[in-house]
């Protein structure tokens, strides 16, 4: 009986263990690492994980050309110069993926 009663409390105690090893855990949605939605304080400074060819086509992707002069401040910002429609434009590029006019 001994035995039994032994045996039953270790499936029980390993049953529980694998289901609590089971749960994955929480992690929240709602913070993404490159924002998709322009945010209005941009550009927010932060450390920024952008190469200088990730920023450059970044900028060129939303509508600038002829990018020159690309650099990253101290605030984390890429800045640069850059056509858009025929004109001269400062565009940056924040920690979010935020492109911007410069102000």
């Amino acid at each position: 009986m001994k035995k039994i009663t032994t045996l039953s409390a270790a499936i029980m105690l390993s049953a529980t263990c694998a289901f609590a090893q089971s749960e994955a855990p929480s992690t929240s949605q709602t913070t993404p690492a490159v924002n998709t939605q322009h945010n209005p304080a941009a550009p927010v400074a932060g450390k920024n994980s952008f190469t200088e060819d990730q920023a450059k086509s970044r900028i060129e992707g939303a509508g600038y050309s002829d990018v020159t002069g690309l650099k990253l401040d101290d605030q984390g910002v890429w800045r640069a110069n850059a056509k858009k429609d025929g004109a001269d434009a400062k565009v940056s590029l924040d920690f979010q993926g935020n492109v911007t006019l410069a102000k």
